[in-house]
């Protein structure tokens, strides 16, 4: 029982000593639970709509009132073709569009029936079909209202309420932009690409480099006659290599087992996982150098895991989240990436309508490879 508790002493005075592993291990569980108790929700808030009406009679202002008074919906625009909706969606400004048919209330009133389109962006389509939902359910409290209204006027006019069963509908007509199917392959593929690539590359990479100066090789690498930049670039050299085969692998399974096309530039969208893949390194390279052990890096890199699903967008709206873990979420890489897959797969749109996403993945690889190279040299 004695060596039993020495053993144990001992394990207990190994896993004290690192104290990097030892705050990866306590911090980990605190950030999942304060991520998962504020980024997690199926609730879309502030969703941008964009109002499109043909009509403009008092039935569709009273409608875009109680849009105005849902906590779920802010109304950015009031647009006057459909080709102005379809630019608020290619420059992101638009969650949903709410179109009103011509003579919109003279059809409620002689017909009992009319109609509103609603657009919404489908390449996230769970997302799509709550405001959609949403939506609806605004659209059947006026309709409420409305019967309301029109009973009170019967009873006005000396009608019989048992006699008056007023049959009124508004009939929703949901468009989904991009993803006419639904597909929830749309909405995780892009995601799952930004995840793997940045898993792979930064843990491989800051294992590798730690595993070297754990060795002892990579005192004698830096005794050689090169540069210690070529040496940490002949590092980083077979994980671009391999970053890029899985690229290639994951495209074609994505374009030819799932069937999600590639619906804006091949090459532009190539190029800009090069650059992810690029990013994904260096920040390898900038674990490597705060790290001692191969464990540290290991976990560390596994920790990264966490704030890419919660905070960029994969599984739950960065707009939903509270105010703080928004501006936290532009640190994440992946967010950038999966916004620029997502367009640039899904939606076909041109490359000027990512640039602001490519700028900040180069301006992190800018960064990165700064702190990281600077913390290297005073590591030698």
């Amino acid at each position: 029982m004695k060596q039993f508790i020495v053993f144990v002493r001992k394990e207990f005075r190994h896993i004290f000593r690192d104290k990097r592993t030892m705050l990866i291990l306590l911090v980990m569980p605190i950030i999942m639970i304060i991520l998962i108790g504020f980024a997690i929700t199926t609730e879309v808030k502030d969703s941008r709509v964009v109002i499109l009406d043909h009509s403009k009679d008092e039935v569709t202002t009273r409608i875009q009132e109680h849009i105005r008074n849902n906590r779920y919906f802010t109304i950015v625009a009031d647009v006057h073709s459909e080709k102005e909706i379809q630019q608020m969606f290619l420059e992101n400004n638009a969650d949903l569009a709410v179109i009103f048919s011509h003579n919109f209330s003279d059809e409620m009133r002689h017909s009992g029936k009319a109609s509103i389109q609603l657009l919404a962006d489908g390449s996230e389509p769970n997302q799509a079909a709550v405001r959609t939902g949403y939506m609806q359910q605004i659209l059947a409290g006026y309709l409420q209202d409305y019967i309301q209204q029109e009973r009170s006027h019967a009873q006005m006019a000396q009608a019989s309420m048992s006699s008056f069963t007023p049959s009124f509908q508004i009939i929703p007509v949901t468009k989904m932009l991009y993803n006419p199917q639904s597909r929830s392959e749309y909405n995780f593929v892009p995601g799952v690409i930004g995840l793997i690539l940045l898993l792979i590359c930064a843990m491989m990479t800051s294992i590798a480099i730690v595993k070297e100066k754990e060795m002892g090789t990579m005192e004698i690498l830096l005794a050689s006659p090169l540069p210690p930049i070529v040496i940490v670039v002949a590092k980083l050299v077979p994980y671009f290599v391999i970053s890029c085969m899985n690229l290639a692998t994951i495209l074609l399974l994505s374009v030819f087992l799932l069937n999600i096309p590639i619906a804006g530039s091949v090459m532009g969208f190539i190029a800009i996982s090069l650059l992810y893949i690029l990013v994904s390194l260096l920040l390898g390279l900038f674990i490597s150098n705060c790290v001692s052990s191969q464990l540290a890096a290991m976990l560390l890199s596994l920790l990264l895991i966490v704030p890419t699903v919660y905070l960029s967008g994969l599984a739950f709206p960065i707009e939903s989240m509270p105010e703080a873990l928004q501006h936290a979420s532009a640190i994440i890489p992946a967010r950038w990436y999966v916004e620029v897959a997502r367009k640039l797969m899904i939606q076909g749109v041109e490359m000027k309508y990512v640039m602001h996403e490519t700028a900040v993945l180069a301006l992190m690889a800018v960064v990165l490879l700064g702190v990281s190279w600077k913390l290297f040299k005073v590591r030698l």
